[in-house]
């Protein structure tokens, strides 16, 4: 039992540093930290929605009951503090209760989409941009499969929200508006953010060729900015794309016609230097994610995982087989906890969708690790609901300007700046007996963590992963009070910590 002076001494201890570190208490949480999956909230468990919120620096699951429900289409997006705004499953869109938004029918008209009015079966059809420089209006792009025989899509539409509407659940002003009319692959639909740090970019393939049909998003609006043609032709596939969280590079992969990467350029929109690369399996279910370094690329695709190293002179030669499927089946067969879509994490982890509807998650734990020190761990994460391999589809929304190129000329720089940046940096739970989350807005540099104690002894010294917003600390040292610094380049911020007994 502790002895009733040095509780006093802690309590009083833990009140002074308290004042120290309340005026730090702030969660600038960014616009993906909420991921959300599951069946809509009619039946009884195991049957049922599911959250995943990274808010705390680790991968936090809760359930719920709410009327949306989520197949393999799936995207939504929250406000800076990581509240929930909408969301959307293909077949309507969903406010932040999970029930039916103001006018959020009827998306995506077809006989596919009828058929599966609680969620489409598609990879990346559905993704939202927020318009720039307005602070209620966002963009959805979307499209479904319109020819069942062929699969393949008729459209890509655009779809409007207002935030102001319903009391501040939103509503859908415009729908279905059609900005593209052609033959193209069902979904893959991605977009990364302009070299101006303001505007967007926003792709789709055309079906049968090598043509990528690209649109400009400004505060004008979402427009058809041209074609490029590049790289192989492209049947009606399945799969998944991806742009790397800096930009500069693409992939494309579906397991019947294997995998290329491009470089970008975020300026003009362009892709170059295609890279063809024969990945040693066929099968129609894959994915693709980028470490947040931007420099391993993860490919899945079912029944194995591979790593490449895209900074490479031979980019193929560099794959490095991190995983082969190890029979695991959740709950029971036939739901194997095999390999699909992927998708980078806030907490700068990797993870990987079972192609079934199981109660697992794969996850890849360092990414910016070459080889099997990535640390893939298969079934990582155990959920409680069914979860039908539904990771969201978004783009990175933190992403700044290209500095110093021709298109860096709005003045608009990465994040809050340096004198707001410690204002921004929290600690919970504070104090602490042993666990915490540092939390700070995303950088797009490979950070350090130095935590000492008032001594200045060096206790840990941890990497902080680009584009990360939180960043867990396990502290094994006595009672007292720790500074946390944190360094990202030329950029500093620290935070104390008060751990007790």
């Amino acid at each position: 039992m502790k002895h009733p002076m040095n509780l006093a001494r802690t309590v009083r201890v833990v009140l002074v540093n308290l004042q120290l570190i309340v005026p730090l208490l702030t969660y600038p949480q960014g616009l993906n930290n909420l991921w959300l999956g599951g069946y809509f909230g009619e039946g009884p468990p195991p049957v049922g929605s599911v959250d995943v919120d990274f808010q705390t620096g680790n991968a936090i699951v809760t359930t719920t009951n709410r009327a949306i429900g989520f197949g393999r289409t799936n995207t939504n997006i929250t406000d800076s503090e990581g509240d929930l705004l909408f969301s959307t499953n293909g077949a309507f869109v969903a406010n932040a209760s999970g029930d039916t938004m103001l006018n959020g029918t009827g998306l995506n008209p077809s006989e596919y989409t009828s058929n599966y009015p609680g969620g489409l079966h598609l990879a990346q059809p559905v993704l939202i941009i927020p318009k720039p420089e307005s602070g209620d209006i966002y963009y959805l792009l979307h499209g479904t499969l319109d020819d069942q025989v062929a699969f393949t899509a008729q459209h890509l539409y655009l779809t409007t929200i207002d935030m102001s509407l319903d009391g501040g659940l939103g509503g859908v002003v415009t729908k279905n508006e059609i900005l593209i009319n052609d033959q193209l692959n069902v979904g893959k639909i991605t977009a990364v953010r302009h070299a101006n740090g303001r505007d967007w970019w926003v792709f789709c393939h055309k079906v049968n060729t090598n043509m990528f049909h690209r649109l400009l998003v400004t505060p004008s609006g979402a427009s058809v900015d041209g074609t490029q043609t590049i790289g192989i032709d492209r049947p009606p596939d399945n799969g998944q794309v991806c742009f790397s969280p800096d930009g500069s590079k693409f992939a494309y992969y579906w397991g019947q016609d294997e995998l290329e990467v491009f470089d970008f350029d975020r300026c003009a929109g362009t892709f170059s230097d295609p890279v063809f690369i024969i990945v040693p399996d066929a099968n129609p279910g894959s994915g693709v994610a980028f470490s947040p370094n931007s420099r391993y690329l993860y490919v899945s695709s079912v029944e194995d995982v591979y790593q490449y190293d895209t900074q490479a002179s031979d980019i193929a030669a560099t794959q490095v087989h991190i995983a082969h499927w190890d029979g695991f089946y959740s709950p029971a067969p036939p739901l194997a906890t095999l390999f699909d879509i992927a998708q980078l994490a806030p907490d700068g982890k990797i993870y990987i969708g079972t192609g079934n509807s199981t109660f697992h998650l794969h996850v890849i734990n360092s990414p910016d690790e070459g080889g099997v020190a990535c640390d893939m761990v298969q079934h990582g994460l155990e959920l409680p609901r069914y979860f039908i391999n539904s990771l969201p589809n978004h783009p990175n929304y933190h992403l700044g300007p290209v500095d110093g190129s021709v298109c860096d000329s709005l003045g608009i720089t990465v994040g809050i700046q340096d004198a707001e940046l410690v204002a921004h940096v929290s600690a919970y739970p504070n104090p602490t007996t042993g666990a915490c989350t540092l939390s700070y807005p995303a950088q797009p540099w490979v950070g350090e963590l130095e935590v000492r104690d008032l001594a200045g002894r060096l206790v840990l010294r941890e990497r902080i992963p680009q584009w990360s917003q939180m960043h867990r600390v396990d502290l094994h040292e006595a009672p007292g009070m720790y500074q946390c610094r944190m360094n990202w380049g030329a950029r500093m911020a620290t935070t104390r910590v008060v751990l007790i007994e």
